[in-house]
């Protein structure tokens, strides 16, 4: 989906206030150390068994991550949430997301203002995430792209922020160069089977880099990253 961007006024879909969503944000979120009011706001209010048909909807408010099809995976709730409050996402920046999947992700950020350009290279993952965004009312301001992600998308570069929700061995230079001036990325890298989140800061030959929680996602599979197994 191409075209000028949407700023005209607008309003955050309004939903049934789902029982199970409070009590995510309450137990998983709260509880812990996520404390951006903006993130707790948008995630009890986005009904996450939208994003996962094939889940009964009372198992999608698990602190687990969920399958979505083609070997994906839907983030769990609190890693969705904790890598977008280190992301430190500012309403009107532009975003680039490697790694559509459910549009679970793509819609937080939407949430939090900002102009999402979101890579998927699965066709099929991008039209059911841009079919469940449309139709809550998320998707004038995401451009989403089918293509590799570890290649970024050079179209609308710079970026304030990238956020990569796949696991890469390295951070590509192909992404790092699209990153904004004073830009941040966040990115699980490490091996296959485990990570930890990494947040680049900066641009050129200033960038510094820290180091966040263990994970574990699928991989990013592309040229600027692993190959297919």
């Amino acid at each position: 989906m191409f075209g000028v961007w949407d700023d005209s006024p607008w309003a955050l879909p309004i939903h049934a206030c789902d029982m199970q969503a409070r009590a995510m944000v309450t137990q998983q979120l709260e509880a812990r150390d996520i404390h951006d009011a903006r993130i707790l706001s948008a995630m009890r209010r986005l009904p996450r068994h939208r994003f996962v048909p094939n889940v009964d909807p009372k198992d999608a408010y698990q602190d687990r991550p969920l399958p979505t099809g083609r070997g994906q995976t839907i983030s769990q709730p609190y890693i969705a949430a904790w890598m977008t409050q280190w992301l430190k996402v500012g309403a009107g920046q532009s975003v680039l997301e490697v790694g559509t999947g459910s549009g679970y992700q793509t819609a937080l950020l939407v949430l939090l203002g900002v102009r999402v350009i979101t890579v998927e290279r699965h066709p099929e993952l991008s039209a059911a995430a841009t079919a469940t965004l449309t139709e809550l009312g998320l998707a004038r301001r995401v451009r989403f792209v089918v293509a590799d992600g570890s290649l970024g998308h050079l179209d609308a570069a710079p970026y304030d922020r990238i956020l990569v929700t796949a696991a890469a061995p390295r951070f590509p230079v192909s992404l790092q160069a699209q990153l904004a001036v004073g830009g941040m990325a966040v990115v699980p890298l490490g091996e296959r089977s485990q990570q930890r989140l990494t947040r680049i800061s900066g641009s050129g030959k200033k960038v510094s880099c820290e180091m966040g929680l263990r994970c574990r996602f699928v991989p990013l599979v592309g040229d600027a990253a692993w190959s297919p197994s």
